[in-house]
């Protein structure tokens, strides 16, 4: 089942990709919007897995998020916070013509689709963090702890080659590659709507928000936390992530206890990508919060 593009214009004139895959027969109540990692990264990675609930009865939407994909790509630092991409996410669920939905945000989706779902509860029937996080001065503290394993010499140099600016060394890479293939993905072989989503990622939008790599926070995210608001969700939340998340366990688990209504679990096993790594537990259990 492939998805419909269509392509929407934003108030500021911007143009955004958005995709829509629907069954024979859609029902009002199973609509599940999807908010893809990154930032600039395309939504292809997080989609293309996710079609498979068309044939459960689900229409499933996402959008390529301004700066990356198919939609515009400015370069306009300016446009690169939370806050703007929060009100493109409104802006976008309108003119898809979205009344009520599910919502999952997956890794940088859960910072955005926190936010967006503090303000739009209303129409949230149920609200999915995927391998996220909601606070980054305590992500920082078990980010440190995930790269300590590395040993000391490696974080040693892993810390003077920031200090210096030379992060692109081959070293330095040689260690972000390790910490990628033991925490983000941790198949021999990656995907391919994976690879081809990381082939198309826009650093602009990533490295201004985030920083430079998946294991740095150095961008304007870097002090934002929402975990005293938490409590004003009151929608059912799941929050999961897998046993070796480059957001780990601790993330969730900060989560679900600022939540009035969640559950919680970990995907033994896997890392960031839990609908890639163990597709026969994850769908099964996702399906099951989403229906029951």
């Amino acid at each position: 089942m492939l998805p419909r593009r269509r392509d929407v214009t934003l108030s500021s004139g911007h143009r955004i990709a958005t995709y829509l895959a629907q069954p024979a027969k859609p029902r009002p109540g199973k609509v599940l919007l999807l908010l893809n990692g990154g930032p600039g990264l395309p939504c292809d990675y997080l989609l293309t897995p996710h079609l498979r609930l068309v044939e459960d009865g689900w229409t499933v939407a996402s959008y390529d998020q301004l700066g990356c994909g198919e939609s515009d790509k400015p370069e306009d630092t300016a446009l690169w916070t939370l806050g703007r991409y929060v009100a493109e996410c409104e802006e976008v669920v309108g003119l898809m013509g979205l009344e009520r939905f599910h919502l999952l945000g997956h890794s940088w989706g859960t910072w955005l689709g926190t936010e967006f779902a503090l303000r739009n509860q209303g129409r949230i029937d149920k609200y999915v963090f995927a391998d996220g996080d909601c606070d980054t001065p305590h992500l920082v503290e078990q980010l440190e702890r995930l790269r300590a394993a590395l040993g000391a010499d490696t974080v040693a140099m892993m810390k003077r080659r920031e200090a210096e600016g030379t992060i692109d060394h081959p070293e330095y890479q040689a260690a972000i590659t390790l910490l990628n293939y033991r925490h983000v993905c941790r198949l021999d072989a990656w995907p391919e709507p994976l690879t081809r989503s990381l082939a198309q990622w826009n650093m602009g939008p990533y490295v201004t928000i985030q920083g430079p790599n998946e294991f740095t926070y150095t961008g304007n995210i870097r002090d934002w936390s929402l975990i005293p608001k938490l409590g004003e969700l009151r929608i059912p939340c799941l929050v999961f992530c897998g046993e070796f998340d480059e957001l780990p366990a601790a993330c969730s688990a900060r989560i679900h206890d600022a939540l009035p209504d969640s559950r919680l679990k970990i995907f033994a096993g896997c890392s960031h990508m839990p609908f890639y790594e163990d597709p026969q537990s994850y769908f099964p259990f996702l399906r099951r919060f989403l229906e029951g």
